[in-house]
């Protein structure tokens, strides 16, 4: 004789199964169907809830921005498009190979920034594209919070240069630290290194004299607090951040990269 309990869940289970199973069907073809709405334009949503929407450089940051700029930067035409928005002036330079595995390729020769740059810089556009983001959305705001007022310009010790990654392996004081063989971001206008900021009153505020070298939780004026604003804020625009808690190499500067790993340091 056949068990009554056994009937009931051997028959139900796959019933109750059945309903989950198109529920489940129907869910995903809802929302396939929405996603290619939105993408084709057929459904309307706001541009900064579209992730298919350009990036616009000038708009508040959310949490699509991240995405946006990553597929920016890596189609050559949407980075440079996205890079005329930003009030930059600067000069396309043609594409060239100056040694094994150096060279640009779809980069600029960045003249004229948010801020004053001391000298002209030859970065990807892709590096150019986060730069101007960071400028924008964090060493702005974060300065005109704690000191009321811009930054005005940075220094920098150069962006595009044929060499290794600078580990500092056998370094000595007055000669050259020896490279690690890999070659750097900077050997493809990937990579830039700052070392300083000065406000428009003319405070400077140094990597090498201010990182965490007063109490962190000081005033809101604390050069130390605005440093480590624009070092997490660069984390959320470059690929790569290093500083002076990365190693002795980077104790005077920021290094600030595209292109390779995921670092913040």
């Amino acid at each position: 004789m056949s068990d009554p309990r056994f009937e009931l869940h051997g028959e139900a289970a796959p019933q109750r199964f059945g309903w989950r199973r198109l529920l489940g069907l129907a869910v995903c073809t809802a929302l396939m169907a929405g996603g290619y709405g939105v993408y084709s334009g057929a459904i309307g949503v706001p541009e900064r809830l579209n992730p298919w929407a350009p990036l616009n450089v000038a708009a508040p940051p959310n949490f699509l921005t991240p995405y946006k700029l990553a597929r920016t930067r890596d189609k050559p035409a949407l980075c440079l498009s996205a890079l005329a928005q930003t009030g930059m002036r600067y000069q396309q330079l043609p594409d060239r190979i100056t040694g094994q595995g150096c060279g640009f390729e779809n980069a600029v020769r960045l003249e004229v920034a948010g801020v004053r740059l001391g000298s002209a810089l030859s970065l990807s556009c892709p590096m150019a594209l986060s730069f101007a983001m960071w400028e924008r959305h964090v060493l702005q705001p974060a300065a005109q919070a704690r000191f009321n007022q811009p930054v005005v310009a940075i220094t920098h010790l150069g962006s595009y240069a044929c060499r290794n990654i600078n580990r500092g392996e056998g370094a000595v004081p007055g000669r050259p630290a020896i490279g690690s063989g890999a070659l750097s971001r900077h050997a493809t206008a990937n990579a830039l290194d700052i070392t300083g900021f000065t406000l428009a009153d003319g405070q400077r505020i140094t990597v090498s004299e201010d990182f965490h070298k007063d109490d962190m939780t000081a005033q809101p004026a604390s050069k130390a607090l605005l440093l480590d604003e624009f070092h997490a804020g660069a984390c959320k625009y470059f690929q790569g951040v290093l500083g002076p808690d990365y190693n002795a190499v980077h104790r005077d500067h920021f290094h600030l990269e595209t292109g390779g790993y995921s670092m913040c340091r």
